[in-house]
């Protein structure tokens, strides 16, 4: 049974199968990226749901096989805010994290089926609804403190409760993890091959118990990044950036010099503002931690790093950010504080 029931666009598909609600991100060229109106189609397909009685479980995916979902859509808001539209760049980010907010609290499953990249607005998407999907062509990623951003869409929240301090390398490093090591961390609830979402799909459409659809006896061994995992714990429970970096170059591990150089192309505000949302991140409730990040977001647009990352990774692609300041011991803890303070008229996210 198939019923549109629910207003959508184009680059968001939603519709009830039988007792599940179906959304798939429907850009694939992009790479599913998100932009404002997939973000409200999202919204108006949820709290549609969630009101309905039929539908008692949703399931998210991704058109194509490349990604799931690359993130928001950068480059638009790069556009915005170097033209000093701010409060245009505000709303998408203040209706995403919404959104990431009421997936959270989601009163009803929320399955993500994982296929191909996930990373940034993807990972805000999947991540923090009930169950989530892995399969074999997984790449998550929050690449965000090498464009001059931050790990945003609920990350504050999310990677500090990961195992040991894996939620400190991801964030600071924004290297790519695959499926095995998605699900030994815990960021997938499941794996399965991608050839079996569609039986998936009509299991789950039939409504019988979500656990049972999703059992596949699939149990991939975890990835390398497990393997060093005393590094990682070592390394990344330092109190600041520089220590993590000579912690690294202590250990002088393969594994170690390739993390320590990633680190070093990184902006190095983004560095420290990531380490301090880690830290920070332990203690905060969901909706504390998103205000923590429409924070930092209001300010990061306004600033330097974050145009001229994107700039350099991918307009003119040169890969030669001028960060600003350019060295960590740069970076003063009270502009770091200033990211952070409260503002007047912050959104609530509960």
């Amino acid at each position: 049974m198939s019923d549109a029931g629910v207003t959508a666009n184009d680059a968001v598909l939603c519709e009830r199968r039988g007792a599940a609600g179906l959304i798939t991100l429907n850009r694939p060229k992009a790479l599913n990226a998100l932009n404002l109106e997939m973000v409200r189609a999202l919204r108006g397909a949820l709290d549609a749901w969630a009101a309905d009685p039929a539908v008692t479980r949703v399931v998210v995916q991704g058109a194509g096989e490349r990604a799931f979902c690359a993130g928001g859509d950068i480059r638009r808001i790069h556009e915005e805010g170097s033209a000093g539209h701010y409060a245009e760049a505000e709303t998408f980010f203040r209706e995403e994290y919404e959104l990431n907010a009421l997936i959270q609290r989601y009163p009803k499953p929320y399955v993500a089926l994982i296929d191909g990249i996930v990373m940034g607005g993807g990972v805000g998407v999947s991540l923090h609804g009930s169950h989530r999907v892995a399969a074999e062509r997984t790449a998550f990623a929050m690449p965000e403190t090498g464009i001059g951003f931050f790990p945003d869409v609920g990350a504050t929240y999310a990677l500090p409760r990961l195992p040991g301090f894996v939620g400190t390398y991801l964030a600071l490093t924004g290297e790519r993890i695959g499926q095995g090591d998605v699900l030994a961390f815990g960021l997938a609830t499941h794996a399965a091959p991608a050839a079996r979402f569609p039986e998936i799909r009509d299991a789950l459409a039939e409504g019988g118990p979500v656990e049972a659809a999703l059992r596949s006896g699939e149990r991939p061994a975890p990835g390398p990044l497990h393997a060093e995992r005393a590094v990682i714990d070592a390394c990344f429970s330092a109190d600041s950036v520089p220590e993590v970096l000579a912690r690294l170059d202590a250990d002088g591990s393969a594994f170690a010099n390739k993390t320590a150089a990633t680190i070093r192309t990184r902006s190095p505000t983004s560095l420290t503002l990531a380490l301090a949302q880690m830290r920070r991140g332990a203690s905060l409730s969901f909706p504390e931690a998103m205000r923590l990040e429409y924070r930092i977001l209001c300010r990061i647009l306004r600033g330097h790093d974050f145009y001229e990352g994107v700039r350099s990774v991918l307009i003119d692609r040169d890969g030669k950010p001028d960060w600003r300041p350019a060295t960590l011991e740069a970076v003063a803890m009270a502009d770091v504080e200033a990211h952070c303070a409260p503002m007047a008229g912050e959104p609530s996210f509960t």
